[in-house]
This record gives C-alpha cells, sequence and structure tokens, in this order.
C-alpha cells in the first residue's frame, strides 16, 4: 500500500467514525499496517487489569536507531470506540513507531479512569523501549473529540503525579507534544449545554455537570495549563455541533498565555470530523507538527 492509499484508508476510518458518540457497532478488525511494519497486537500495559488495558504497536520491520513514538488514542464520547481505528498508522511509512491504545470507557469506571490509563500506557510504552526500538524521549500523542480530551489532558498533567497510579512508576507519562482534534477541554464552561443525566460527560465524571463542578474542572485540560505545557496542534470544525470551536479556543488562549507553543487551526465549514481534516493541506501540517517536535528534536 503506498503513502497517498494509506493516508485515504485512514480518512475512510475518519469518516466512519462517531467521535463523540459512542459507538454501536462491535469493534472493527485491526487495520492492515503499511507494506513493511511489524504489528504486535492486544499488548498488555497493565499487569492483571481490566480487558481493555491493551494496546497495538506498529513498529517498521527496517528501522535504525530508536523510533520516535505517536500514540493514538480513540474517541467515542468514553463509552465506546477500539484501538483498531487509527488513523496515525501511515506514518509507520514515515519512520515513526504508532502505538494505539484503549482505555477503561466510563460504564467500567469514571474519571479519572481514563487517564490513569492514558499514562499507564505510556510508560509501559517507555518501560519497554529498548524492546521495541522506541525513543522514549521522543513521544507524541494524537486523539479525536474523547480521544482529543485525553490527549490534551496528557499535554498539560505532566506534572500532575496523582494521575499516575500502578505499574512502571519509575517511568514519565510526560509527552512532547500533542495533536488534539476537536476535544473537549472546559467541561464547565460546557456544563449549561451538558447537565443531563444521561450526557456522556455526566457518565464520565459520575453526574451532571452544574452538581459537580468540582469534578468536572478536575477532568478539564484548562485547569491544568502551565508553561510546562507541551506543544500543541489543536484542529477544530467550526461547525462542530458536539464539541463548539470556542471549546478549543480556550485551550489555545490558555496555552498561549502561558507561553505555550500552541497551533489553533479552526477548519471553515467542517463539523465534529470529517474529510477537511485529512486533505492534502492537513495531512502536511501533522507530518510537519510532528516531524518538528519528535524528530528533528532528536538531531
Amino acid at each position: 500500500m503506498n503513502g497517498k492509499r494509506s493516508w485515504t484508508v485512514a480518512l475512510l476510518v475518519l469518516l466512519g467514525t462517531a467521535w463523540l458518540a459512542p459507538a454501536q457497532q462491535p469493534n472493527p478488525k485491526p487495520p492492515e499496517p503499511p507494506p513493511g511494519t511489524k504489528a504486535y497486537r492486544d499488548l498488555a500495559y497493565v499487569t492483571d487489569g481490566h480487558e481493555r488495558n491493551k494496546l497495538d504497536l506498529y513498529v517498521p520491520e527496517k528501522a535504525e536507531g530508536a523510533l520516535p513514538l505517536i500514540v493514538w488514542i480513540h474517541g467515542g464520547g468514553w463509552q465506546g470506540g477500539s484501538k483498531e481505528r487509527c488513523p496515525a498508522l501511515p506514518l509507520v511509512s514515515k519512520g515513526y513507531a504508532v502505538a494505539s491504545i484503549n482505555y477503561r470507557l466510563s460504564q467500567h469506571a469514571k474519571f479519572p479512569a481514563q487517564i490513569e490509563d492514558c499514562k499507564a500506557a505510556l510508560r509501559w510504552l517507555r518501560a519497554n523501549a529498548s524492546k521495541y526500538h522506541l525513543d522514549p524521549e521522543h513521544v507524541g500523542v494524537w486523539g479525536a473529540s474523547a480521544g482529543g480530551h485525553l490527549v490534551a489532558l496528557l499535554g498539560t498533567t505532566a506534572a500532575v503525579k496523582e494521575f499516575d497510579t500502578g505499574g512502571n512508576a519509575d517511568q514519565s507519562s510526560k509527552v512532547q507534544c500533542v495533536c488534539d482534534w476537536f476535544g473537549p477541554t472546559d467541561f464547565v464552561a460546557l456544563g449549561g449545554k451538558s447537565s443531563g443525566a444521561d450526557n456522556a460527560l455526566a457518565k464520565l465524571i459520575g453526574g451532571p455537570i452544574p452538581e459537580n463542578k468540582d469534578k468536572a474542572a478536575k477532568a478539564s485540560p484548562v485547569t491544568y495549563v502551565t508553561k510546562g505545557a507541551a506543544p500543541f496542534l489543536i484542529m477544530q470544525g467550526d461547525m462542530d455541533n458536539l464539541v463548539p470551536a470556542r471549546q478549543s479556543e480556550l485551550l489555545a488562549e490558555a496555552l498561549k498565555k502561558a507561553g505555550v507553543d500552541v497551533t489553533l487551526r479552526i477548519l471553515p465549514g467542517a463539523g465534529h470530523g470529517g474529510a477537511a481534516f485529512m486533505n492534502a493541506e492537513n495531512k502536511k501540517l501533522i507530518e510537519e507538527f510532528f516531524d518538528k517536535h519528535l524528530k528533528s528534536a532528536q538531531k
């Protein structure tokens, strides 16, 4: 599969995914990685953990030296989705290792279980870096919607030790850069539109936001922004009817105020995902972002 076709397959995956709404169909089959890729599937990143505590890892077979790593975190309203949907896969042919992780959903455990799992996966990957030829000092994350929320938390909570629980405690969960696609960033600000008992946000934190503002703030990436946050690329459609564009603007404004390197790309006419996020211009933007913060930083 050539590079153009692999990006096209990734785009079809995006178009078929309801990022924030819980997935109703069963998990898809594992994707076909680019030629010359070694696939390690269903690696448990928590010893004796939940069935969702598994990840897939894709590594170029003929790579030389330690590989920069991109970790994909799926969406699905914290209630669905799976690691099998991984639009980062084409980047394996660009010299990256790519991991795609599952995490406990809100029906399994309330927040902060989800960010604890993401951090556990990062620590596991670093603990096993030499085995899989990974560069533990150059790790980026990428996610959409609920996954965008979680990667934004990863980029802002390196110093929040309460979210680092479980094994491989000697390893860091810090990330070197974040690509956030339309992730909710300020749950309190969303409260007026997200207060129903059956709302995905309410299910995540354990109750309606207006009645649980402390929990909502704890789950919000904007709460943790400091000058130590990772560089961000934030991409958001201005016609998104699930996560308002203002959510991405709030995070970008907070990062900029703190002096963090942040690029906010608002896509005119785009909704909650869709073809615009992976047109030629935006594919180039994403690749250049990861190259700058992961590959160039290796030299």
